[in-house]
């Protein structure tokens, strides 16, 4: 599958989406305007509006349209052991379950078999990009964006480094860590492709300075963005005090090492980032991916979304799987608004809980910005989008924004009629375990 798009064409439905944070946009029987490039050209009420005389309509009738889900953290090497060893803290979960799962990507034919069924599931569940861990396996992770690639959606895929406090079969050298990459670099060298690798160190416990300044160099020489994890749990703070303790914090350690917003980037979690460290992470622009599900499971706690969004912090949603259990994120929006009623409770209702509005921003405007101009329906944003029958769902009176609501809380992948990326129509991947 190339990615060239589509021509040019226009799109009929009831659309909402969230150019701002605080309210949806909704256009009843609105048009999108779709260019050959799979970017929209525009958005309105009208045809006459856009233009276009010679352009194909597409009619979704009373289907709704709305911009497909950005996950910003998930581990496809965990996907198997999605729903299971939920009874654990982090460190403890990581020792017994997760480490002894990804040491079996050594296996190319077993790592396909997972991946196959990880992209599938993607799809399902309406999400067109993701920002995805694999393992520290070159060969593996090389096939996962392959069928990235095959299926047609975006995703940035981290081959992990780590290099201590890990099982000698997760351990790689430096050297062996940075020749993989620049392999992986080297077949993705198209800066605007829907498929790109991502530097992946996968925390400060797991990687020695000299792989983590190895990480933070290949970022900033090949202008990657970056993935790791930030103050998930009181512990690993603990751990990583000690392992840096040249540095002010958690935060302070990576941005050391070139790999705090030096380029785009990207942190898991941060439910116990201090004033000190959201402080770097704005500066920095770093993006945070609130993981509630995975916050809950193995008892980190809760993230401080209000204030970090406040602080004009950017706040994307990621499923983490399998620390958390549902790759949908829709779901996942609906856990960081119970989420943020906790805090509204502990702070005596001081503390604003999350409207719709704004998870559903996190989920595609926030989010999509991970990967570009993406999760809106703005000129010149990709055509990422899903078209919504929810007739099943909502009586003859309920208003489009409470249809999109009904969906949100109780809808599922069977009310996803179309999905789309960069203005192509992704099919059902057809990714048939071999």
């Amino acid at each position: 599958m190339t990615d060239q798009a589509t021509a040019m064409k226009i799109y009929k439905a009831h659309i909402i989406h969230t150019p701002q944070r605080e309210r949806f946009e909704v256009i009843e029987n609105g048009y999108v305007a779709v260019g050959d490039d799979g970017r929209v050209s525009g958005v309105a009420d009208s045809r006459e509006t856009l233009g276009c005389p010679d352009a194909e309509v597409i009619d979704f009738g009373d289907r709704l349209l709305i911009p497909a889900m950005n996950d910003v953290h998930v581990h496809a090497a965990q996907y198997h052991n999605q729903g299971i060893a939920m009874d654990l803290e982090l460190l403890p979960w990581l020792e017994r379950y997760t480490f002894p799962e990804e040491s079996q990507f050594s296996d190319t034919d077993y790592a396909e078999r997972i991946y196959r069924r990880f992209v599938r599931d993607l799809w399902r569940v309406g999400t067109m990009r993701a920002a995805v861990f694999a393992t520290i396996h070159t060969d593996a992770t090389r096939r996962l964006m392959s069928l990235f690639r095959e299926a047609g959606m975006g995703a940035l895929v981290g081959k992990v480094g780590m290099n201590r406090n890990c099982p000698a079969t997760l351990q790689e050298s430096v050297a062996d860590y940075v020749s993989g990459m620049e392999e992986l670099i080297a077949a993705s060298d198209d800066a605007d492709a829907l498929v790109r690798p991502i530097v992946t160190p996968r925390f400060i416990p797991s990687c020695t300075p000299e792989m983590l300044r190895a990480c933070g160099e290949l970022a900033q020489r090949y202008a990657l963005p970056v993935q790791s994890h930030l103050s998930e749990n009181l512990s690993e703070i603990e751990l990583v005090r000690q392992l840096e303790p040249d540095s002010r914090g958690y935060g302070d350690a990576y941005r050391r090492y070139g790999l705090f917003g030096q380029t785009p980037t990207v942190m898991a979690h941060c439910v116990w980032s201090d004033a000190d460290e959201r402080r770097l992470m704005k500066e920095g622009d770093v993006m945070v991916a609130h993981c509630p599900t995975s916050n809950f499971n193995v008892a980190s706690g809760m993230a401080p979304v209000r204030t970090m969004l406040d602080e004009g912090i950017r706040v994307g949603l990621g499923s983490d799987i399998s620390g958390g259990h549902d790759l949908s994120i829709f779901r996942t929006m609906v856990y960081a608004i119970q989420v943020s009623k906790m805090h509204y409770q502990r702070s005596d209702h001081r503390q604003a809980f999350l409207s719709l509005a704004e998870a559903f921003w996190m989920a595609t405007k926030v989010g999509g910005s991970l990967f570009g101009r993406v999760g809106s329906f703005e000129q010149g944003y990709d055509f990422d989008a899903l078209v919504i029958d929810d007739d099943s769902l909502y009586p003859d009176d309920y208003t489009l924004l409470q249809r999109l609501e009904r969906f949100i809380y109780i809808g599922d992948d069977r009310h996803i009629a179309h999905r789309f990326c960069r203005g192509r129509e992704i099919a059902q991947p057809q990714l048939a375990e071999h």
